[in-house]
């Protein structure tokens, strides 16, 4: 059994995709671009409000699901550009102070709509 996840508090789908699926006892996130929710505007510069607006899609979704970023035991992160990871780190470490999850970064090519940044997560339930 799985059961898609969806808030009007973190960017739709633009595809056939859910922003989550909770399945096994877990919730699986879908990546999530730095879209600003409230203004609709997606961050391209400032790689530190890019990676905060990027968890804080992450987070409304983990909670639609029932869960809570505490209980998020793996993320993976993936950068444009690995020259932004201490500045993305900076701001990941505030979300998770305690016991962080198990944690890849990738650098990569291309990522959606040309953002520097996109994070997906899985949370226990």
């Amino acid at each position: 059994m799985k059961e898609a996840v969806k808030t009007d508090k973190a960017p739709g789908a633009i595809g056939p995709y859910s922003q989550g699926v909770k399945a096994g006892g877990f919730v699986f996130v879908s990546g999530q671009l730095p879209l600003h929710v409230p203004s609709g505007t997606l961050e391209m510069d400032d790689i530190k409000k890019a990676t905060r607006y990027c968890l804080e899609n992450v987070k409304a979704i983990v909670e639609e699901a029932g869960s809570s970023m505490d209980k998020i035991v793996k993320a993976l992160v993936f950068l444009k550009d690995m020259n932004d990871f201490s500045d993305m780190n900076e701001v990941y470490g505030s979300f998770f102070k305690e016991n962080p999850p198990a944690r890849s970064c990738i650098e990569v090519a291309k990522l959606p709509k040309g953002v520097r940044i996109e994070i997906e997560v899985i949370a226990q339930l």
